[in-house]
């Protein structure tokens, strides 16, 4: 009996490819690569640039004492203030002057009261949102009437703040400060004065 090579006409080594053959008649087996999944990167919000001039007004409270216990008293204090802010991503730094007039009586003598305050602020805080809280620090000259006598002195203070975003460049916050004047104008009398504002602003 012939074998298949012989039938064929084909060396006996060339049958398991001529058997083969017909199975690969519809052309070679494409293989599709693996589809690349990208990966999605989380969606961060941009934050708020605080930088820039900013100017408004402050209405409070005011608290008076002194270290010989005359010179103390309460009122209303209010005035406006402006400054500018730097953004640097995680920390805002700022420089202000506010003013504010008042009217607290000190002690029980009629015509004895704090009149004025102006500052000198510097300001460092961090951004939450579309809140910026921060502290401050600086120097602020105070003038008062006591005695019939106008007085006037500087001394310094700190505090801290918070200042939230409305839209449209407008904001609104809250400042308390504590305030220091030693000797106040060689009177031997220190000063110690705390206020409590809220804040109304205007972003340029």
């Amino acid at each position: 009996m012939k074998s298949i090579a012989a039938v064929l006409g084909l060396p006996a080594l060339l049958v398991p490819l001529a058997v083969a053959l017909p199975a690969q008649a519809g052309g070679p087996t494409v293989i599709a690569p693996e589809p690349v999944i990208a990966p999605v990167e989380p969606y961060v919000a941009p934050g708020m640039d605080w930088s820039g001039a900013y100017a408004g007004g402050q209405l409070g409270y005011a608290d008076m004492d002194s270290s010989t216990g005359t010179l103390e008293g309460h009122g209303i204090i209010g005035g406006v203030h402006a400054g500018y802010r730097w953004d640097l991503g995680t920390f805002v730094a700022g420089a202000e002057l506010d003013y504010d007039t008042t009217d607290v009586a000190l002690g029980t003598a009629p015509g004895d009261s704090l009149d004025s305050v102006l500052r000198a602020k510097l300001t460092g805080g961090t951004e939450i949102g579309n809140s910026l809280l921060y502290g401050t620090l600086g120097a602020a000259k105070a003038k008062a009437s006591v005695g019939g006598n106008d007085l006037s002195d500087t001394g310094y203070f700190v505090g801290a703040g918070m200042t939230y975003d409305l839209g449209n460049r407008w904001t609104v916050g809250g400042e308390v400060l504590q305030h220091r004047f030693s000797d106040f104008d060689g009177a031997g009398i220190d000063l110690d004065a705390t206020t409590v504002t809220a804040r109304v602003g205007f972003r340029f």
